[in-house]
């Protein structure tokens, strides 16, 4: 099996991720990285964060990737897609692979594996790559989510360390951000999933396996924020874009109201909304947090 692996990695975990799930396949592999026009800053800044919120969410990436040579993976047997979410939505640099011609192009007709390193919210990230795949004519056989497995709010504080501050290791109180290394030592399982099932020539069936192999942990309370959360989130991109495009600086005002708004909903709100969730839980649809 030959496998071309595509990534967007600005900390190194995606990559770390990628390689790990790789390692338990038998066949050859080749990475090609996704290299934006614009590089984005790691660390960043609050306010460079927070000004490509409206464009994450809205699906109008302000920039571009680098060309890429696909010449040499143009017999790749499976494709693998590792990236992360942005403000519960693919990152911009992954929106913008998903809908460049010349990526449609190679991927059509291809089975693909998605695979998210994110903190905890991924559903909505895992329908939008759904849509973008099935545009291109590419069969999505299996999705990989590792996440960091601590409690909501313990994963909020470290992961806005990491991003805005660049420590990843534990400090005070606080543990290390991010995915653990075990969980990332063990993803080796998932390629060997991957790798079997190609073997059988039962990719069909990839995703089954790959949820018995643990594939995606499933927190319905989490993913029940999410869905309200991303509501909300459409409202206040459309609210700060109506102030102009990235960069503008008219709009900065507004980009730091939706800022506290965030800190208030997620350490204030949203302990209140879990409890909620749990206790109206038989009430709720199954299927509305399929993915």
């Amino acid at each position: 099996m030959k496998v071309a692996v595509f990534y967007y990695s600005q900390s190194g975990q995606v990559l770390h991720v990628a390689e790990h799930i790789c390692k338990g396949m038998k066949g050859s592999v080749v990475f090609r990285e996704i290299v934006p026009q614009h590089p984005w800053p790691f660390p960043w800044s609050k306010e460079e964060f927070f000004d490509i919120f409206p464009e994450t969410r809205l699906e109008l990436p302000p920039f571009g990737n680098e060309p890429m040579d696909f010449s040499d993976i143009e017999d790749a047997d499976v494709v693998m897609v590792a990236g992360q979410s942005w403000f519960l939505s693919p990152s911009l640099p992954l929106q913008s692979f998903f809908t460049d011609p010349q990526v449609m192009a190679y991927l059509n007709g291809r089975p693909v594996v998605f695979v998210n390193a994110c903190r905890n919210m991924w559903l909505m990230t895992s329908r939008k790559v759904k849509d973008y795949l099935k545009e291109a004519g590419a069969n999505m056989v299996g999705q990989i989510i590792l996440q960091d497995r601590r409690q909501n709010l313990v994963s909020a504080l470290t992961v806005i360390r990491w991003l805005m501050h660049g420590r990843k290791e534990a400090s005070g109180l606080l543990p290390d951000a991010g995915i653990s290394e075990k969980d990332i030592t063990e993803a080796s399982r998932f390629g060997e999933v991957i790798d079997h099932a190609w073997q059988q020539g039962s990719l069909d069936s990839l995703q089954d396996r790959l949820l018995a192999a643990g594939a995606i942990n499933f927190k319905p309370s989490v993913l029940f924020l999410e869905k309200a959360g991303h509501r909300t989130f459409g409202l206040w991109a459309k609210f700060i874009r109506r102030k102009g495009g990235f960069g503008d600086k008219r709009r900065r005002l507004r980009t730091t109201l939706f800022y506290y708004y965030l800190l208030v909903g997620m350490f204030l709100l949203s302990p209140w909304a879990q409890l909620v969730f749990w206790l109206t839980y038989p009430l709720h649809p199954r299927k509305i947090y399929k993915y």
